[in-house]
């Protein structure tokens, strides 16, 4: 069961795309995404039981040597996660939106994940480093309540890593603007 994800972020592509196959090779895992990032940078997401993504993102972390920048495991993560980070989430009903943006890709995946097991809400978008300039987004949906209660967990965890753009909610967002959101 694919209950753990684990990412390695890499200052070389070329070293990138090399460890992503060697973290595949090594242990049974599937690639949530392995792409470039904004700015020249390569990230590798992977899923699968907890001990083989972490003997995945341990090969990773070997393999990218000195293009190594960061690197998280999730034990039992959010199911809710991946589709974020692929943008294949189409919730029934927008509420209210929360948007939390980070200066790091690893702290936005770790702040999405305490997000959604915070309160009773749906993942939008997780953005990781494209057109961003290596910042991360992540936007979700819920009552106003939740999406608070969201945005605060969010905050909480990105705050301590001194990572935080911003957080925003948006208690009854615009007819208008929620197409552009997909």
């Amino acid at each position: 069961m694919a209950n753990a994800i684990g990412m390695v972020e890499f200052t070389s592509i070329a070293r990138g795309i090399y460890a992503a196959d060697q973290m595949v090779k090594i242990s049974e895992v599937e690639i949530v995404t392995a792409s470039t990032t904004c700015p020249g940078k390569y990230i590798a997401i992977v899923h699968g039981d907890v001990a083989a993504v972490e003997d995945s993102v341990h090969i990773g972390e070997k393999v990218a040597g000195e293009y190594w920048v960061d690197s998280i495991i999730i034990p039992n993560v959010h199911p809710q996660v991946f589709p974020a980070i692929t943008g294949s989430t189409m919730p029934e009903r927008v509420q209210a939106i929360g948007i939390m943006e980070s200066f790091s890709m690893s702290t936005m995946v770790i702040a999405a994940d305490a997000i959604l097991k915070s309160a009773e809400l749906e993942p939008l978008e997780l953005r990781l480093g494209n057109g961003l300039g290596g910042k991360a987004f992540f936007t979700f949906t819920g009552d106003v309540a939740a999406v608070e209660t969201g945005a605060e967990a969010g905050r909480n965890i990105a705050e301590e890593k001194g990572l935080l753009v911003n957080a925003e909610v948006i208690p009854s967002p615009s007819d208008r603007l929620i197409p552009s959101l997909f």
